[in-house]
This record gives C-alpha cells, sequence and structure tokens, in this order.
C-alpha cells in the first residue's frame, strides 16, 4: 500500500508511539507549536509541562533509567535549549537513551537575525550538543526526515547507550512527509554476544577460583541485568561489591553481598578486596572510575586473573591491566556465563563455589553509634534509618549529589534490586529533585522517595509544582544544612575552617516553598517528628516536602580520604600516591 502523507510532526509523533514512548518532557516555545499540534491528538503520549527544561531533561533521563527505554524531551529555541544540556549531558555519561528535540526558526529566517536563531548563522545548537550525545542533528528535508529520527532512536538505544539530540526548524514540522510504519528500533536493536571462547575462558577460570569476587558497575542496570547478576553469584557463591553508582544491581540483604566498595563504601568491600584473598575478580560495566577506585589508590590485584566486561570498548583496561576483556552487554554476557558454567558442572543450579555462603549479615557502617542518637538538629545517619524503616520495599529511591549520595550510598539497604537511582556520571546537583518526576511517571502506583540537599533543591525545587499536577506520590526528603554541606567541610578539612563561600546567609524553607505550590511541607528536627512526617507521606495522595534540618557538622562517612585526593589534585597535579 502506498505509504499515506503526513506531516513531519506526525511522522515524528508516530514514530514516538510505535517506540512505546508514553511522555515528553518539555517547555512550550513557538518553534515548536508544529510539534505540539501533532501531540495533541495523540491518545498514547502525554506532554508533562515542566518549570525548567533543565528539569525536563532531568525527568526524561530518569523515565529511561527506571524503564530501560527511550525517553523524550523538548526545548524550544535558544535558551530553552541550552537550558536542556546539562541534564543531556548527564544522561550521556550515565548511559541513559534520551532523545533532545529542540525548535529551531524557518529555514527562510537562516541568517537574517531571527529572536532565538540557533543555526550555524548564530547559537549552533547542532554544534553545541554534539559533543556530549551521540548524534546531533537539524532535520535536513521532510522527505529525510522519518529516516533522520529512526536513525537517531537505534543510535541512543545501540551500544553503549546514550542521549541523542534533533534539531527541528518550525517550517519542516508542517511540511508533508511519507511515512511508513516500520519495525520499531528497539525490536531491531539486540545486544551482540560475547565471544564464545572469552565466555569459556572466564567461565573455567570462575569455576577453578577459590574466592571469586564480583564488582558490579552501573552498566549491569543499564543493561537491565539484575537478575542475572543474582544468579550467577549464587551459582558461583561469588561475593559481590558494587560500584556507588551500581548500588542497587545487587541487594544488600543477601548473603553474598559486601556493599558498595570506593567513595563512601563499606569496610567489608574494601577489607576483602585488600586482604589477598581475592584470586579472580569479575569487573562487570564499570570503567573503574575515580568514586568506585577511591581515586585509584584501590589494589585491584587479584591473584589469578581479573576479568573486564563492558559494552564500551574503550573502558576495558583503561585504568587497571586486565587478564581478560570482554565487550559485551552485561546482561547477554551474564546469560552466556550461566549456561556455560552449568554446562561445564553438568548438573543443575548447584553452588560451584569452594567457599561456603556466609551467614547474612548487617554490613559495617561507619559512626553506628549516630544511626540511634536521639538528638535535634537532626543526625544524618539516624535519618536514614527512619527512612529506610517508613519506605515500601518496592519504592523508587532517588539520590541527589553533594553529601547525600554518601549518607544514601552507605547508610540506605538495598532491599530490591532496580529501585536504587543515582546521578554519578556527571553528578549533577538536583538532578534527582526534578528526576524523580519523571521516575515516578515511568512506575505509577509506586512510591518514590528523592533524597537531596537544600542546595540542590534550591536548583530545582519548583518541579514540585510538576509533581503537584500530576497528582505523584512523591516523597522528598530534604537535609537542610543551611548551604552547600559537603563543600563545607571540605574546606573545614583543607583549610582548617570554611571559606566563606558555601554556607547561606539565612536558611530557606523547602517546606514552605511545597506549600507554596501546592504540596504538603512539613519541617522536622527530631527523630520523633521525622518518623510521623514519613509515616504520614508514605501513605499521602499526591506529593510531600520533608524539610529535615540536619546537624551540618557531622562528617561526611569516608570524605576526609576524598578531601586528601582532592588535596594532591590541586595541590601536584598527581594522582596519589605519587603518579602521574
Amino acid at each position: 500500500m502506498p505509504a499515506p502523507e503526513l506531516t513531519v510532526a506526525q511522522s515524528l509523533v508516530r514514530l514516538l508511539e510505535r517506540e512505546g514512548v508514553t511522555h515528553i518532557f518539555g517547555v512550550p516555545g513557538g518553534p515548536l507549536t508544529g510539534l505540539f499540534e501533532a501531540t495533541r491528538h495523540s491518545t498514547k503520549i502525554e506532554f508533562v509541562l515542566a518549570k525548567h527544561e533543565g528539569g525536563a531533561a532531568y525527568m526524561a533521563a530518569s523515565h529511561a533509567r527506571v524503564t530501560g527505554k527511550l525517553a523524550v524531551c523538548c526545548a524550544t529555541s535558544g535558551p530553552g535549549a541550552t537550558n536542556a544540556l546539562t541534564g543531556i549531558a548527564g544522561a550521556r555519561a550515565d548511559s541513559l537513551p534520551v532523545l533532545l528535540l529542540t525548535g529551531q526558526v524557518a529555514l527562510s529566517a537562516f541568517g537574517k537575525g531571527a529572536i532565538q536563531e540557533s543555526s550555524v548563522f548564530e547559537t549552533d545548537l547542532v554544534s553545541l550538543f554534539r559533543p556530549i550525545t551521540k548524534l546531533s542533528a537539524m532535520l535536513p528535508t521532510a522527505e529525510r526526515a522519518p529516516a533522520v529520527l529512526r536513525a537517531a532512536m537505534r543510535l541512543a538505544l545501540s551500544g553503549r547507550r546514550g542521549p541523542v539530540h534533533v534539531n527541528l526548524p518550525a517550517d519542516l514540522l508542517r511540511q508533508p512527509a511519507k511515512y511508513r510504519d516500520e519495525t520499531p528500533v528497539s525490536e531491531l536493536v539486540r545486544p551482540a554476544p560475547a565471544p564464545l571462547e572469552q565466555v569459556v575462558e572466564v567461565a573455567r577460570l570462575l569455576e577453578g577460583a577459590r574466592c571469586p569476587l564480583i564488582l558490579a558497575g552501573h552498566g549491569v542496570a543499564a543493561a537491565g541485568a539484575q537478575a542475572e547478576l543474582t544468579q550467577v553469584a549464587r551459582l558461583l557463591g561469588a561475593r559481590v561489591a558494587t560500584s556507588p553508582k551500581g548500588k542497587g544491581v545487587f541487594v544488600e540483604t543477601d548473603p553474598l553481598s559486601v556493599g558498595v566498595l570506593g567513595f563512601g563504601g563499606h569496610d567489608s568491600a574494601e577489607k576483602l578486596l585488600r586482604s589477598g584473598d581475592v584470586d579472580v575478580l569479575l569487573v562487570l560495566g564499570s570503567s573503574m572510575n575515580e568514586f568506585v577506585t577511591s581515586a585509584w589508590t584501590l589494589p585491584f590485584e587479584p591473584t589469578t586473573a581479573m576479568v573486564q566486561v563492558d559494552v564500551d570498548p574503550t573502558s576495558l583496561g583503561k585504568n587497571y591491566p586486565v587478564s581478560v576483556a570482554v565487550t559485551a552487554d552485561a546482561r547477554a554476557f551474564l546469560q552466556q556465563l550461566r549456561r556455560q558454567l552449568l554446562a561445564q558442572r553438568g548438573t543443575g543450579e548447584q553452588s560451584l563455589a569452594k567457599i561456603s555462603v556466609p551467614v547474612r549479615q548487617h554490613l559495617p557502617y561507619l559512626a553506628a553509634e549516630a544511626m540511634r542518637a536521639d538528638t535535634s538538629p537532626l543526625k544524618p545517619q539516624r535519618l536514614m534509618v527512619e527512612l529506610r524503616d517508613s519506605m515500601p520495599e518496592d519504592a523508587l529511591f532517588f539520590v541527589d549529589n553533594g553529601s547525600s549520595i554518601i549518607w544514601g550510598g552507605h547508610y540506605f539497604e538495598t532491599r530490591k534490586t532496580a529501585t536504587y537511582f543515582v546521578d554519578l556520571g556527571l553528578a549533577s546537583m538536583g538532578s534527582a529533585v526534578a528526576g524523580v518526576v519523571g521516575g515516578a511517571l515511568a512506575a505509577r502506583g509506586r512510591r518514590c522517595v528523592a533524597l537531596v540537599g537544600d542546595a540542590a533543591f534550591a536548583m530545582h525545587g519548583l518541579e514540585v509544582h510538576t509533581a503537584v499536577e500530576y497528582n505523584l506520590p512523591i516523597v522528598w526528603v530534604v537535609l537542610n544544612n543551611s548551604g552547600h554541606g559537603m563543600v563545607h567541610q571540605g574546606d573545614t578539612l583543607m583549610h582548617g575552617e570554611p571559606l566563606g563561600v558555601s554556607d547561606f546567609r539565612q536558611r530557606f524553607s523547602a517546606a514552605g516553598i511545597a506549600r507554596a505550590v501546592g504540596a504538603r511541607g512539613v519541617e522536622v528536627d527530631d527523630p520523633v517528628k521525622l518518623r510521623e512526617a514519613l509515616d504520614r507521606a508514605m501513605t499521602a495522595d499526591g506529593p510531600t516536602v520533608i524539610d529535615a534540618i540536619i546537624d551540618a557538622e557531622e562528617p561526611v562517612p569516608g570524605f576526609a580520604r576524598r578531601v586528601q585526593t582532592l588535596s594532591q589534585f590541586l595541590s601536584e597535579g598527581k594522582r596519589p600516591g605519587g603518579a602521574e
């Protein structure tokens, strides 16, 4: 049958519908009018009006984190697009498939000085987004528009996933384009398996290992390989540590869990690594970056072999020498590995381990006495205990940057996989403040919680209004220490006193902001009030902001080492240990 003639904008919407896209997050503008005319008639896609384009990008990123599918955000030309840039850069750093659609003035106006023109003659958006996306392109013609859009989506979903950017000239959106229903891109993109000989070699090493250790990174989450990781770990009886960004891919209630390794991590993970007992180390989906290696100071020196598996070949052996380097999607590799282990054993799923499975114990925590403190203002450790106990087991937890990543990473016990999310690629403050909205829309019916600092809340706190408009069951827990707490403590450790740049002169009320935009807002400063507020918030119909006044001087666990590392970077230009 002849292809139906739709406009470019209608073709775009039809393509997104076939890919299963349910939401477009954004802020409107004149050049995008053609797109909104088309989405208005869609029964499958809902436009979510954010308060800032940066917030829209974070929402799309979180939507992609939760669903594992393509997510979409949009921004108008000029400042609308540049506002979204940081969120898109974060999506690239965290390998999230996000499609950014930006408006553009009409082709006929290029070079004439049109308002907010963003072509090669002015602020060139295509060039601006090229370094932080897998593809940045302007639609060339109406005829080629569907093909270009499909190519962009294919790139976003293939290999190491990531964001793509398509710039939409306003006049092209209304021009006719020949649309053809084709197989959705998501059904065409399949991760390539690892070479069989490498799978056999890794299986042989692990089967012969006396003390295997698996280090699971964010790549396991990106591949949706949590179940496969658990199967292989139990099959081997291998201990599992996660990177800070990979926290949540293996539950910390499992007897095989040794917790988080690296910045803000657990002593159990680091002690095992340093013990000299580990003979085979399997690194899955981690580039071995600064956070997981404590700035490359940890000894990754298994006695027999180190195996690194990553979908991105440029990450293999980048920071540490490896014995076996495997370019593969984590899920595909673990499925292959499990089959090979069972084949080598020739039996069912009995443990292949040469060590006994440990008895389930709670992970060791630093400053554990503070987890029981009844003081006012609140100790962050006690806050984390109360928060964990109050949250439903299947609630989604979004952690912002700053001190929040340490309080959450160290003290929050993950009990279900795929429920803990943190932006640690770009480590952008405010990403969880806004991002939790996208996560909640991706997981309708489930409680969503965001742990954020007051400085982060100041950046995107008005997105609470977006949650109010959609009546989303979100709880923001704001760690209010009247400023940038991590910077305050870092300055004090490095210089003996704060530098006077990190503290607010006047504490602001996150609870007051919440109430002003129609949400519930409550301020708490002791455990009793906190517990009452959490109990109400976890069953409330709609969003709640809990403004928790915390002890600003309570030391962030493990932060002294981070400050020492930073001091060396700044003063010597060297890596710790004297290495260039």
